[in-house]
């Protein structure tokens, strides 16, 4: 099988099918500044795509066979981008390798010394985010890679001159297999992106496989409190930093004291204080995600101090507990939950909070998804005060299940389904009022929602 490390040199050409997505626009920035010409091509329009152009890079909109001229040395495709893709097919035709984008970033990381990759079902973003805002702190210089828009870079991602890159790993199609982890973290594991994986016991074997590619003289972050984390990792033949609430992790908290959505506590590292933290995001979730950065910090022997400053300085990521604005006097958020569990954190951090009324506007996330956890989505959505369904979002997927967020709505009480989102749109503007709370959750683009209300 061909590398893709022989193609990462100046001058060399790849062209990104999909090039517009959060990570595949770091990527081809990340080429682009390596000296690599770079193309690529999207079906839509976005802010990815026009920041791309201004960089002088070569952005078609939709995907053509015309595409891959005849001067393209490699391709790069996301995972949602299959074989019947024209631009695929074409290049298989000429017999151009195609790579996974993990592929890219996997090679891309062999050359630092230190690759920090965070993995796990839920807490990837926010966690990622957290491990930049500590090694900026402790002037580290990292290279970044996020699935998602960090304030603090006003970005997805980072080039950095240090000898640290932190990527966020995520499991779907193994795709963090590609990766060569000196640090790898593991927030969770839970059954998720069924449509790939058989069932929890083959997501496991995924992350087993994962945290076996430290090497020797890295480090395993595991979450102590998670049963299928410790699981799976049972045996495993690395050294091994956990964290957790209790006392018998490595890293854990004490002393938490809840603010509004401050959260302030003290860091334990083998049963002595490491450092104090004030944490400007909510929900006893967010100190676990602190927890796991901190022990990532340790691994790569960090400061208390950075560990401290770093974290006083996040104030979340894009599209996590983001706060947008007021609207006839209501709170309008925005989260990027879209699996029963990531729900239950963003609700129980909501049941912290002072409002007098929870208005959930959610939009479900790939019919698999949806089907295989419906029970478990029910059960979540129950919680809210106003609940208010749009219809699921496809993303990869055809709808050969059959199945609705009015199946959703039909076993919730003070749930509605809309079909559109105008309709939607319209309700949230008859029934906002002072003392309540707007979020908009899921995966796809439920966001907007949001923004067009508050225009």
């Amino acid at each position: 099988m061909v590398d893709f490390e022989n193609y990462m040199s100046p001058g060399r050409k790849g062209h990104l099918v999909g090039i517009g997505g959060v990570s595949m626009s770091s990527l081809a920035e990340v080429l682009f500044d390596m000296g690599l010409n770079i193309t690529g091509s999207d079906t839509q329009d976005s802010i990815n795509v026009r920041n791309l152009k201004k960089l002088g890079i070569d952005v078609k909109m939709g995907h053509n066979a015309d595409n891959i001229t005849d001067d393209v040395e490699f391709v790069i495709r996301t995972a949602a981008v299959h074989d019947d893709n024209p631009e695929i097919i074409a290049a298989h035709e000429h017999k151009i390798p195609v790579f996974e984008r993990t592929q890219a970033w996997g090679s891309i990381s062999k050359d630092y010394n230190n690759a920090l990759c965070i993995s796990g079902t839920h807490g990837k973003t926010t966690t990622t985010s957290m491990c930049t805002h500590i090694l900026m702190a402790a002037e580290k210089d990292p290279t970044v890679m996020l699935g998602g828009t960090l304030p603090l870079l006003n970005a997805g991602h980072r080039i950095g001159r240090g000898n640290t890159i932190i990527m966020e790993a995520c499991e779907y199609y193994n795709s963090f297999l590609a990766f060569y982890p000196t640090v790898a973290v593991i927030l969770n594991i839970e059954a998720d992106h069924l449509d790939f994986f058989k069932d929890l016991s083959e997501v496991q074997r995924s992350f087993r496989i994962f945290a076996s590619k430290v090497p020797e003289d890295g480090y395993i972050v595991a979450n102590i409190d998670d049963a299928n984390t410790m699981e799976a990792l049972d045996g495993i033949p690395r050294r091994m930093i956990t964290f957790g609430m209790k006392e018998n992790a490595d890293v854990y908290a004490e002393n938490i004291r809840y603010r509004g959505t401050s959260t302030t506590f003290d860091i334990y590292y083998k049963g002595k204080l490491f450092t104090d933290v004030t944490l400007h995001v909510p929900g006893v979730h967010n100190v676990k995600n602190a927890l796991a950065a901190t022990a990532a910090a340790i691994c790569l022997g960090i400061r208390p101090y950075a560990v401290k400053y770093g974290l006083a300085g996040f104030n979340g990521a894009g599209r996590r507990f983001e706060y947008k604005g007021k609207y006839n006097g209501a709170d309008v958020y925005d989260d990027y939950a879209h699996h029963p569990g990531e729900l239950k954190a963003l609700l129980d951090t909501l049941d912290t909070l002072n409002y007098k009324r929870t208005i959930l506007v959610f939009q479900p996330h790939t019919f698999s998804r949806t089907a295989a956890l419906f029970d478990d989505f029910v059960e979540q959505l129950k919680r809210p005060d106003v609940l208010l369904l749009a219809e699921i979002f496809a993303a990869r997927e055809k709808n050969t299940i059959g199945i609705s967020s009015a199946n959703l709505a039909e076993k919730i009480p003070n749930s509605t389904f809309y079909p559109d989102f105008e309709a939607l749109e319209n309700t949230l503007r008859a029934i906002a009022r002072p003392g309540d709370v707007i979020f908009t959750v899921g995966a796809g683009d439920v966001y907007k929602i949001g923004e067009k209300l508050l225009k």
